[in-house]
């Protein structure tokens, strides 16, 4: 006989996965953003600073909080979520 994935048979889990999934990816695109910004900014700091690089900045910035912002709030959301029902089952 197979496993049964428990996944599979709970759409709620299934959801909850899938929302970590794009949160996961939503940080780590944010904070790539965030890391770019940073290094930008003493690129600019240590040469000459151009309008291409401190739009740059500011996009980054702008677009890695757009994205983190939701992603850190649902990612927390997932958590509690898994720890209530570990806490309190069915």
């Amino acid at each position: 006989m197979a496993a049964v994935n428990p996944l599979a048979a709970d759409p709620v889990l299934e959801r909850r996965r899938r929302i970590e999934r794009w949160c996961d990816l939503g940080k780590r695109v944010g904070y790539t953003l965030y890391g770019f910004a940073i290094v930008a900014f003493f690129v600019g700091f240590a040469t000459t600073w151009s309008g291409v690089l401190l739009a740059s900045i500011i996009v980054a910035m702008a677009v890695g909080g757009v994205l983190l912002i939701p992603a850190i709030v649902f990612g927390y959301g997932v958590k509690a979520a898994d720890r209530e029902d570990r806490e309190h089952p069915l």
